[in-house]
């Protein structure tokens, strides 16, 4: 059975360079498709004209809002080397340019070198420990299909506005894996980064938070098995805010960063 994830992120070639995508709803937060799964789709078009199998490093600015339905994704092959190639990919509907991601890809099953680590994956209770379900809206009551697509456990110190308890602490945490099964890879991990509710949300913020640039590391090929996520907000300033994620493998191995600059357009509370 096809994964939902791999449905929605099939290409069919129509020229050099040139792909036609389906974009589906099944990834929206309100009537909008989330900016990680629009990256993973300019990915797998990026994958189709690249000599190296993996994506290092994405990094894509939003141009306009999106909609479900029809996409037209042009890849533009800037280097092709032994150890890295780089690309870029513009996302397009009705002939408007939606998305623009510049990307370099690798191998990384044959990744070597010096290695060190500073830092361990964040704390969290076991699965079983977690309080599961769904964050299928968003504060203001607005439907948000993704969180459908995944089996969430969220950390019980994180994510309290949906229970009426607000944290007052801008940080997200949740063992993640999709409902469907399939197991993680590098395409998905580029989603997953910003699949969580995003941190404001505890300390206020309400309404859609669109992305402006999301910039995404793939570090190791992940195990199998649930995901462990951990995202922050440091700054709100001006009404603009950073999200910085982690994402840890099963096996405790860091396997993908990003960092995203995105816009509030809600707010619940006073500000100090």
């Amino acid at each position: 059975m096809t994964s939902e994830f791999d449905a929605d992120t099939a290409i069919s070639r129509v020229a050099a360079g040139a792909y036609r995508a389906e974009v589906s709803s099944r990834w929206n937060v309100a009537d909008k498709p989330n900016g990680g799964y629009l990256l993973a789709l300019a990915l797998r078009a990026a994958t189709a004209e690249l000599p190296l199998p993996h994506p290092f490093t994405a990094t894509a600015h939003y141009l306009r809002a999106p909609v479900p339905g029809p996409a037209l994704l042009d890849v533009e092959v800037v280097r092709a080397g032994r150890t890295h190639a780089t690309a870029e990919v513009r996302l397009l509907q009705e002939d408007t340019e939606v998305l623009r991601a510049l990307t370099t890809f690798g191998d990384l099953g044959t990744l070597s070198g010096p290695t060190h680590v500073a830092a361990g994956p964040p704390d969290f209770p076991p699965v079983e420990e977690c309080l599961t379900g769904r964050a299928a809206a968003m504060p203001d009551g607005t439907p948000v299909a993704i969180a459908e697509r995944f089996d969430m456990a969220v950390h019980p110190d994180t994510l309290g506005w949906p229970r009426g308890q607000p944290t007052g602490s801008a940080q997200v945490g949740a063992w993640v894996r999709l409902v469907d099964g399939r197991d993680p890879d590098p395409l998905m991990l580029a989603m997953v980064v910003d699949a969580l509710p995003p941190p404001v949300f505890d300390i206020g913020a309400a309404g859609w938070v669109p992305t402006i640039e999301l910039t995404t590391h793939i570090r190791a090929l992940p195990a199998p098995g649930w995901l462990r996520v951990w995202v922050t907000t440091r700054f709100l300033q001006g009404g603009y805010l950073e999200e910085d994620a982690e994402v840890w493998d099963s096996e405790g191995i860091l396997v993908a960063q990003s960092r995203q600059l995105a816009r509030l357009t809600g707010w619940t509370q006073q500000q100090h």
